[in-house]
């Protein structure tokens, strides 16, 4: 039995970076052998066990054959007989096909290094264009790598635009490219992830509704940068820049989606954009089984964003309403992520990268101020049920009003 480290663990430690989790392939073992020093199998489809003391995974080496559509379309062959070149060449990139022995020594038959030095993600082998799932895992590798200067590869990337025309993307389960697309938005570069996505067409088929924002004009005057699928990305590097947290970050990709369906007879104007996208995020959301916290605020963003945008000139009543529809006084974490995606959008223009965005302190203190609005005098006075709330709320729009007219007098309006 001969036992190596492999893929990202020496790939990160060769670049320099932190190393989080370490995975293992067994050269020459059985599962039988696996068993009986103790490690816990927890691999459904091929032999993967747990280290009975460090929990790490180990995997035995093992060969692959294309027998159906989709990621899970293979079968998987391990046997004591597989060497560690023959289960490093069904490996996506060769920066993930290097191994190392105990003795630090670097196992490399595919260039890996190299390809370190050089900066470029390509593809090991030609079976790399058999799983759909590598064009994902390319685009979030581009995603995390870029900043180091890394590229792909033409020759991977005509792989992946062969991946994308094949239909095979269609195969990829909801569960699997969701776990893909959130973990690529959460990296250094997520803009990257979408346009390597459109490059080689995946985003036509995996996103079409942001897809259609390329080319999409808007007017000049308030997106310099012109083109809606531009200004979406560059949103995408302010979320990133600012460290938003992911519910922000998908909220952000989808909040002008309904741009994408305004005639062009009407370009570059796009009148009533935020109602037009509310079907198209509900059917993304429902396509990539989208936790509930993301789901719920990519669908608000798309349908308010511009009442944030407008705060500054919104009525009392329509303060309140905007509150009421985030659930604020129960959920102010989440009208928090909404301002935090509404100043992404505001900044992800070009030009105007710095400019301050005041509405997002302004809806802060208005929702504070109508906070602070307490049931129990109001339950003194003798309120109760629904007429209790009605007059919580007639309390709040006072201060809301009073609010307003405080902060329009400091402007001097």
């Amino acid at each position: 039995m001969q036992i190596y480290k492999v893929g990202g663990a020496v790939r990160d430690r060769l670049l320099g970076r932190e190393v989080s989790e370490v995975d293992w392939v067994v050269v020459g073992a059985s599962a039988e052998e696996m068993l009986a020093q103790g490690f816990r199998p927890v691999g459904a489809d091929f032999p993967v066990f747990l280290h009975p003391r460090s929990g790490e995974e180990y995997a035995l080496a093992r060969t692959e054959r294309k027998s159906g559509k989709g990621y899970g379309g293979f079968v998987f062959h391990a046997s004591p007989e597989v060497t560690l070149e023959q289960d490093l060449i069904r490996r996506d990139l060769t920066i993930n096909a290097i191994a190392e022995d105990p003795q630090g020594r670097l196992i490399d038959p595919y260039g890996g290094q190299h390809d370190l030095q050089a900066r470029l993600l390509r593809h090991v082998s030609p079976a790399f264009a058999e799983d759909p799932l590598r064009v994902l895992r390319v685009a979030r590798f581009l995603a995390r790598y870029a900043p180091l200067g890394f590229s792909i590869a033409p020759p991977t990337l005509a792989l992946m635009r062969q991946l994308a025309d094949s239909g095979e993307l269609s195969a990829l389960t909801a569960e699997r490219c969701w776990k893909e697309i959130s973990r690529a938005l959460m990296e250094p570069r997520p803009d990257l992830f979408i346009q390597a996505l459109r490059d080689c067409g995946a985003l036509q088929v995996l996103l079409p509704e942001v897809d259609a924002l390329f080319g999409v004009p808007q007017t000049a005057t308030h997106h310099p940068e012109v083109d809606t699928g531009v200004h979406t990305l560059m949103v995408l590097q302010q979320c990133a820049r600012h460290e938003q947290p992911l519910n922000v970050r998908w909220a952000c990709l989808l909040h002008d989606v309904g741009k994408g369906l305004t005639p062009e007879s009407q370009w570059p104007r796009h009148i009533a954009h935020e109602h037009r996208g509310i079907g198209l995020v509900e059917a993304i959301n429902q396509r990539y089984r989208v936790p509930r916290e993301c789901a719920e605020l990519a669908l608000l963003t798309a349908e308010l964003h511009t009442h944030c945008h407008r705060a500054l000139e919104l009525k009392a009543s329509t303060l309140l309403e905007l509150l009421q529809r985030f659930d604020s006084f129960r959920r102010p974490q989440r009208f928090s992520e909404f301002i935090a995606a509404c100043e992404m959008d505001a900044r992800g223009r070009l030009g105007l990268e710095e400019r301050p965005y005041p509405q997002g302190d302004y809806l802060l203190r208005a929702a504070s101020t109508a906070r602070e609005v307490a049931a129990r005098p109001l339950l003194e006075q003798g309120f109760q049920g629904a007429e209790l709330g009605k007059a919580i709320e007639r309390e709040r729009l006072q201060r809301l009003q009073h609010f307003r007219e405080q902060q329009r007098s400091e402007r001097g309006q």
